[in-house]
């Protein structure tokens, strides 16, 4: 039987705590963004901003949990955004 440490125990705990952690955070971003991108699709100016400050709420935490990088919190971000402001110059 080989040896295994402490330290390696407690590693692979933490391991599986950051990784429900992480998952649970990237889970709900995307939830919120996919609304946004639904209120755009259906053309909802004003549901499409309101989501769009919850979901640029919820990337920039991921980025500081270190669930997200934070140029892809920023990309994400930026696409929300203008695709919201596309809605409301054709509105």
């Amino acid at each position: 039987m080989p040896v295994v440490h402490k330290s390696a125990i407690k590693r692979a705990r933490q391991s599986i705590k950051r990784h429900q952690r992480n998952k649970a955070i990237i889970h709900g971003t995307k939830t919120v963004v996919k609304k946004v991108k639904a209120a755009v699709a259906e053309k909802n100016t004003e549901l499409a901003q309101t989501l769009l400050v919850q979901a640029t709420s919820a990337l920039s935490k991921a980025v500081t949990k270190g669930s997200l990088h934070r140029k892809t919190a920023s990309r994400k971000i930026s696409r929300l955004a203008k695709g919201v402001n596309a809605t409301k110059s054709k509105s």
